[in-house]
Parts: structure tokens; C-alpha cells; sequence
């Protein structure tokens, strides 16, 4: 029996469709590759900056010993927490702040000029006049023969960025650059949100998928599907008018706005996923896996624990996977419930900030390629790394299960 030839149209049809599915793959894999690239640029490009306000200078008396201060130091001597410059290292002198609107302290106008004119001569002769001085200004009123000395400042670092303790991105005269305090919330926030998802999610499915009759389930199934599809905003809502006052009534709190509220919130807003996907993968285990157990004399609880659930480990560990990016990944529900406090929380009952919640909230006001606006993009990178790390680990955990099963 011959094979019929397909007709000349039909193969270059065939050719065509094919190019084209190529092509797809690829415009959507580049896509996918570029935008990592251009987050990692933006992020790294951070740490080539430094931290100092952006068109402003930092000089002293050309006699101070001092040669640099970290942005930390600089941060607390203009607070006042500094007042010495031999706690930086320097003489015993007390350490005098200048900003520019001090300028009328120690000259007149007649002096500064009615167009400020003089402004950058007044700043230089104070500069060397006084030996403690510390001052802060404008590069355009620096002199082209300053008779002080700029202070040198180091570019930002990488290990201050991850461990400072302090977010200020728009502190003058020198950003405040900590991510900690965003990392921690993240991480207490989301961690909240998948134990109470995971364990109620996993429940519901196990329900749905082996002991729920089937007119349970056509009326259980699309209304988790709904609630999937229910806008972030409309969570926030919920959990502003509900669960943050039931946070703070409960536990006797001054705020109800605390990593458990939006842990709750999260934690709601997961369960759709991990209902649905966990409920998939258990309905596509074989009948005949589960009837040779309960022929074997196993129960119907310990078929769904030592057969069902195994076997479907895989789809589960794909639910937790989708579960935990919602929650990582969520802005405008946190943002409202968790108090947008960019402190270093110690229990899960107080204020904190996202990651996500800080880029959203921070990004329109950040103005393009300064250091805040790279910062948030340095940001967007940790979320990244963090979310990868979490993909990877749920997935290095369901293989090796797999293998241990086979």
C-alpha cells in the first residue's frame, strides 16, 4: 500500500507554521532574557554611584586629618548623633554643620551678593576659617579656587546595601541605602502567608478530589476559581476593614497594620492557586493506583497519604511554587495592611514593609538613573534572586522525592 504525497500547498503550510512556532519561542525566550539583563544592569549600575545627593559636594577645612566618612557617619553628623570629629577619627575639635540656608549666619547680604554673586567666595573663606567645620552645598557654588578640601566619598557598597538596617533613600546629604529591614518583611510576610496556605489549600484539595461528591465539587471548584480572579485591591479592602482590626483586637495592639495581617491577607489570596493545581494533579492519579490499594487492605485515608499525594507531588510542589510567588510578588494588598514600615521587624505582630510594597509605592516619585531609582531596580533583583532560590529549592525537593519514590 502506497503512502499518498502529501500535496506542494500542505508542506509549505506545514514549513510555515513551524517557522512561525520557532519563531514565537524565540522572540519569547529573548524577551525573557533581555528583560533579566536590563533589571541586573539597572540594580548593578548602583554600586558605581555614590551615595551623596546628587549634584552637591561635602568639604572640610583643608587641615581636618579626616579623608572619608561612610554614608552612615556623614548620616549621623548632621543628625547631631555626632558631634566630635575624633569619634570619626579626626582631632578633638567639635564638629560644626553647614548647609547652605546657615549662610546667613556669618555673612550679610550686602556680602553674598544681591544675586549671590559672592556666595561661592563666602563658602570658601568660611570653609578655611573654620577648623570643624563640615559643609554641604550645591557644586555649582564651589569655587574655582576653594580653599577647603571635598571629602572623599567611597562608592556604594554591596555588603552595606544587603545588611544596613536603615532605608532613607532621599536622606540628604547622603542616601540611606539598607535593605534589610525590606528583606526581613518580605520574608516574614510571605513565610506567614504559605504556612496558613499551604496546609488549608492542600485540605481543600485532598476534599475536593477524593472525598467530596461530585455535586460538591461542581459548585466548590468555580467559586475558588473566582476568587482567583478577584482584583488585589479588593483584598487589601477586605483586609483593611476586617482583618486589620481583628489583628488589633485580638492581640491588643496599637495598629492592627502588622506582618500577620498581611501574612492572613497573603495567605487568602495563595489559596486559589494551590486548591486548583494541588486538586488537578490528585484527580489525574491512576484508578487502578488507588484501587490496588484499598484491595491490598489500606485504607481510604492512608490510600490518598501513601498513594494519592506521592504521586501527585509534583503538581503540589507546582501550586506551592505559584502559591509562594503571589506572595512574594504582591504589592497593592500589602501595602495596605502591613503598616509600609521600613523597620527592622522582631516578631510578626509588627509593621513592616515588602519589597514589592517599596517599589510600587516609591518608583513614580524616584527620578530616572539617580540613586534611588537605581536602588529600587537593585530591589527588583533581590526579589528576583529570592523568588529563584525558592523555584529551585521546591523543585530540587519534589525530584529528589520522585526518585526516591521510583
Amino acid at each position: 500500500m502506497t503512502t499518498p504525497v502529501k500535496p506542494f500547498y500542505k508542506k509549505i503550510l506545514e514549513k510555515f507554521i513551524e517557522g512561525l512556532l520557532i519563531l514565537s519561542s524565540t522572540i519569547t525566550s529573548l524577551t525573557v532574557v533581555l528583560i533579566v539583563f536590563f533589571l541586573f544592569e539597572e540594580g548593578f549600575s548602583l554600586f558605581s554611584k555614590k551615595p551623596i545627593e546628587q549634584g552637591y559636594v561635602i568639604a572640610v577645612n583643608k587641615n581636618n586629618p579626616v579623608k572619608k566618612l561612610s554614608a552612615l557617619e556623614i548620616k549621623d553628623i548632621f543628625d547631631q548623633k555626632i558631634t566630635h570629629w575624633n569619634k570619626v577619627g579626626g582631632n578633638k575639635d567639635s564638629i560644626i554643620v553647614f548647609r547652605l540656608e546657615d549662610i546667613s549666619n556669618y555673612y550679610t547680604e550686602d556680602q553674598i551678593g544681591k544675586n549671590f554673586e559672592n556666595l561661592s567666595g563666602c563658602i570658601s573663606n568660611l570653609t578655611d576659617s573654620l577648623s570643624g567645620i563640615i559643609a554641604c552645598f550645591p557644586d555649582k557654588y564651589l569655587d574655582k579656587n576653594f580653599k577647603g578640601r571635598q571629602l572623599e566619598s567611597e562608592n556604594i557598597k554591596f555588603s552595606e546595601f544587603l545588611t544596613g538596617k536603615e532605608w532613607f533613600p532621599t536622606a540628604q546629604p547622603v542616601a540611606q541605602l539598607g535593605v534589610l529591614p525590606l528583606i526581613l518583611g518580605t520574608l516574614w510576610v510571605s513565610l506567614g502567608a504559605i504556612l496558613l496556605a499551604l496546609p488549608l489549600g492542600l485540605a481543600t484539595a485532598v476534599y475536593m478530589s477524593e472525598i467530596a461528591s461530585n455535586n460538591v465539587r461542581r459548585f466548590m471548584k468555580p467559586l475558588i476559581e473566582l476568587l482567583a480572579g478577584i482584583p488585589s485591591v479588593v483584598f487589601g479592602f477586605f483586609g483593611l476593614v476586617i482583618i486589620v482590626p481583628l489583628v488589633q483586637k485580638t492581640f491588643n495592639l496599637a495598629v492592627g497594620e502588622t506582618a500577620l495581617s498581611g501574612s492572613i491577607v497573603l495567605g487568602i489570596m495563595a489559596l486559589p492557586t494551590i486548591i486548583t493545581i494541588s486538586e488537578d494533579a490528585m484527580r489525574n492519579t491512576p484508578r487502578a493506583m488507588k484501587e490496588a490499594s484499598l484491595a491490598l487492605g489500606a485504607s481510604k485515608w492512608q490510600t490518598i497519604y501513601k498513594v494519592v499525594v506521592p504521586y501527585s507531588i509534583s503538581g503540589i510542589s507546582s501550586g506551592a511554587i505559584l502559591g509562594i510567588g503571589r506572595a512574594i510578588g504582591e504589592t497593592m494588598a500589602v501595602l495596605m495592611v502591613t503598616g509600609n514600615a521600613a523597620v527592622i521587624p522582631h516578631s510578626i505582630l509588627e509593621p513592616v514593609r515588602t519589597i514589592p510594597a517599596t517599589i510600587a509605592a516609591e518608583l513614580g516619585e524616584a527620578s530616572s538613573g539617580g540613586i534611588h531609582y537605581k536602588a529600587l531596580f537593585a530591589l527588583g533583583c533581590i526579589l528576583f534572586v529570592i523568588t529563584l532560590f525558592i523555584n529551585l529549592s521546591v523543585e530540587f525537593i519534589s525530584n529528589r522525592q520522585k526518585h526516591q519514590k521510583h
